[in-house]
């Protein structure tokens, strides 16, 4: 046996250049151009998506493209992936591109990926993969589930384990509000929560109050609570009879009382201010009646309604009219009618008349002032210019007036 010659094993295929590649790339740090002739863009993904990485040539001449990850570690050495991780996957290879996908991407993918290109010098870009993670949960907690007007309450929104931290936004209705954040950092992951104080009043009843996540992981994340706020009655009287007339005597008066609260009012009571009620009034329930009105029902009547918050309460004030109030005011108020129309009547015909002399006397003014003392200027003394101006017989042709 040991003088024999060993058998030659049959040669493989030439594959020494890849592999010493393969293992430069690994153990060596090849020196860092300035990327002159590589290009790629960063790369910003959601947690359990797919993200691309792409390394592009932009004037290739057949050198060797390739993707390495934070660790330094060849993903793919031109379309061959030594890395034994099934999640990076070949898009597409050429001359000038190396385009790679990971899909179901974690926290743990996150960093600088290198594209390298094996020039002279050899030539080196990165490309930053951030990973973002949504908020695992929105929570509202708040002080009291039931508060009573007035009181001020706390609410809080908690966003869980996001990547960035998340800003809250509240709103009641349609108005935003102003909250106070608080930020607490867990490894890489952020938790936040927010703090709103609000003072409530009766019509913030059965309102929701909305905590809104603004991440750019996630869109239209929500929760919210409804508010429940007691409050103490409303009352209202109204008149039922006479409808928006007069309260005259020997007529009767209806009232009904009204009341809206929370807890709805279970106490509802008539009573008249400053005085006895009037043994004649007859009270069912929410309603006052009075069948037969006198002057001396004058008063301040009062429907008072309570609750388990409190007390309110709304005012009658009743004045009696003399039985033929009504009547009297309508005939006065027609004689006013009639003597205004006629001083009206009145006033037109005098200045029509007015109008009328006015145009008459304008149109005979210019005769009268031409002719009435003519020839009177050329008399010798005061005689002879009043029988000048009467007419004598030499002028008697000069002395017509003429009407038109």
């Amino acid at each position: 046996m040991a003088g024999h010659p060993q058998p030659r094993r049959p040669a493989g295929p030439p594959r020494i250049l890849p592999l010493l590649l393969l293992l430069l790339s690994a153990a060596a740090i090849i020196p860092r151009g300035d990327g002159q002739n590589l290009v790629t863009e960063d790369v910003t993904v959601v947690e359990g998506e797919v993200a691309t990485i792409s390394c592009r040539v932009k004037n290739s001449d057949d050198s060797v493209i390739q993707l390495l990850n934070p660790n330094r570690q060849t993903i793919y050495f031109r379309d061959f992936r030594p890395l034994k991780d099934s999640r990076f996957q070949l898009v597409n290879f050429s001359n000038s591109e190396l385009r790679v996908s990971l899909t179901n991407v974690s926290i743990s993918d996150e960093g600088r990926y290198f594209c390298q290109l094996y020039t002279d010098p050899p030539q080196e870009i990165y490309t930053t993969v951030t990973v973002l993670v949504p908020p695992r949960n929105l929570v509202i907690d708040i002080q009291k589930e039931t508060a009573v007007e007035g009181e001020e309450i706390e609410l809080n929104c908690t966003a869980m384990a996001s990547r960035p931290a998340t800003t809250i936004r509240w709103f009641k209705g349609n108005k935003e509000l102003t909250g106070k954040s608080e930020v607490e950092q867990w490894s890489d992951m952020y938790t936040v929560t927010s703090q709103l104080v609000l003072k409530v009043g009766r019509e913030d009843d059965g309102v929701p109050v909305i905590c809104l996540v603004d991440h750019p992981a996630v869109k239209d994340l929500q929760t919210q609570r409804y508010l429940e706020v007691m409050y103490k009655p409303q009352v209202r009287v109204s008149q039922n009879y006479p409808v928006q007339g007069l309260t005259r005597e020997g007529e009767p008066l209806e009232l009904t009382c009204t009341a809206f609260g929370k807890p709805q009012p279970t106490d509802m009571r008539w009573l008249r201010v400053d005085d006895e009620m009037p043994q004649h009034v007859v009270v069912s329930g929410s309603n006052l009646l009075i069948s037969n009105l006198n002057k001396t029902d004058n008063g301040t009547y009062r429907c008072e309604a309570s609750n388990a918050v409190g007390k309110s309460h709304a005012d009658y004030m009743l004045f009696v009219y003399d039985s033929r109030a009504g009547e009297e005011g309508a005939i006065q108020s027609v004689d006013h009618a009639v003597v205004g129309g006629v001083v009206a009547v009145v006033v037109f015909a005098m200045l029509c008349l007015l109008i009328i002399l006015g145009r008459y006397f304008a149109r005979h003014k210019g005769t009268y002032f031409t002719h009435e003392a003519k020839g009177a200027d050329d008399a010798a003394d005061a005689d002879t210019a009043i029988i000048n101006a009467e007419g004598g017989q030499n002028n008697s042709e000069e002395k017509k007036e003429y009407f038109i």
